[in-house]
């Protein structure tokens, strides 16, 4: 199928991987929305020319971002993981009180709040009108609206331009991330970094952690993908870290291709791995896309397996990946009860396409399930922390393959 590739242009797109048409992820419903959901095809494409994958189906922006659920707070574990990010970029990129971070998708300013400790000026970019009044109410300053050239301006003509600008698992989101590349480019000093974190794909490949694939997220990177076009955009890859959110994760450090930062041999490494694992042929793609419906199937079989047995099942986190891996498997509210979830936003709503109801984590006292599905693995050492005192359960992570863990 002949496509438009954000990276490397028009090809040959194959596709490798249909989830099917599903609601949007992160679109919880109020009770009289359950069933009027729009859906749309999740179908995952690979670029043999530039090695990029993508959805075949970009949902406009304004349909899953103006109004928001997810809260970046919510949990210890990015609270613990954004502070440490603040002040592991303060050390590695020598900021001080005169430097000045910008966050694109800011979401409640939890980032930026952790560089304020620091008394670094900041000003955080987040298109949710009610997330960004959140970061507001927190003090901490936020432009609500989608990162463009206008906001570029009139953050240059506010404040200045950056030492560092910030995009955590923002950049997957962006349908023309050429113009986003862009504009981060002109709002950077000349020796400005550009700092972007994402789900990597070989890790999503590795760990068959396919339900990170969901329509915000409608692009998949390596850094194959991604080398030759910051390239094209001004932009050097000079570091790269691999940090444990989402299932595995890459951060990249961008300068200036005029910026006299040394390239780490990191860069060069990562290239050549990727390559060793095969991420340049077709089959590498084809065949994570079989290994899905397996595991999917593992997955359905289990749930029944305990259902025959008349047992009841909950689930543990609303993030949108369980509802990815929900409507996936059409497992709905014949298989689980309720579904418990610590951010406020989404207690007393539906899932998307399944219409299970979520709770505050009260109603795993009120009424227990005989086992509990932990939908948001990323934070299951929290989870099963925080459900220590409930007698009786047992503890269940789906993926890679379904198994049970002690609480």
């Amino acid at each position: 199928m002949l496509m438009r590739f954000r990276i490397g242009g028009e090809d040959e797109g194959i596709e490798f991987l249909n989830l099917g048409k599903t609601p949007l992820a992160n679109n919880f419903l109020k009770k009289e929305q359950v069933g009027k959901e729009e859906t749309y095809p999740l179908v995952l494409a690979y670029s043999p020319n530039s090695h990029f994958v993508q959805l075949t189906t970009a949902v406009p922006a304004e349909k899953m971002f103006k109004e928001y659920v997810y809260m970046t707070s919510t949990t210890k574990t990015f609270q613990r993981h954004f502070k440490e990010m603040a002040d592991r970029l303060m050390s590695f990129l020598s900021l001080d009180s005169e430097s000045f971070v910008v966050d694109i998708g800011s979401n409640d300013g939890l980032l930026l709040q952790a560089f304020q400790v620091h008394s670094i000026q900041v000003v955080g970019v987040e298109p949710a009108e009610n997330i960004a009044k959140i970061a507001r109410e927190r003090g901490v300053g936020t432009i609500n609206g989608f990162f463009s050239s206008s906001v570029v301006q009139q953050i240059i003509a506010n404040y200045k331009k950056a030492s560092l600008v910030t995009a955590n698992n923002v950049f997957a989101h962006v349908d023309d991330i050429d113009g986003f590349t862009k504009n981060v480019y002109e709002l950077l000093e000349p020796e400005g970094v550009f700092v972007i974190e994402f789900q990597y794909f070989v890790d999503t490949v590795e760990t068959m952690t396919f339900d990170n694939v969901y329509h915000e997220h409608v692009s998949y990177y390596t850094i194959t993908s991604l080398e030759p076009f910051f390239k094209r955009h001004g932009f050097t890859i000079f570091f790269l870290e691999h940090i444990g959110t989402h299932g595995g994760s890459i951060r990249a450090y961008m300068k200036k291709s005029s910026s006299k930062r040394p390239v780490d041999p990191i860069v060069s490494q990562y290239l050549s791995e990727e390559k060793k694992k095969g991420i340049l042929t077709r089959h590498y793609y084809e065949n994570f896309g079989k290994a899905v419906y397996e595991a999917r199937d593992k997955l359905v079989r289990f749930v029944k397996d305990i259902k025959s047995e008349g047992k009841t099942i909950a689930g543990y986190g609303a993030p949108a990946k369980a509802n990815t891996l929900l409507n996936f498997c059409g497992i709905g509210r014949e298989y689980i009860s309720y579904i418990v979830d610590d951010n406020p936003l989404k207690q007393g709503l539906y899932t998307p396409g399944t219409h299970i109801p979520v709770f505050s984590a009260q109603k795993l006292v009120s009424e227990p399930p005989d086992c509990l599905l932990i939908l948001a693995w990323n934070f299951a050492q929290e989870i099963l922390q925080r459900t220590k005192d409930l007698k009786g359960v047992t503890f269940i992570i789906p993926l890679p393959t379904p198994q049970i863990v002690q609480g």
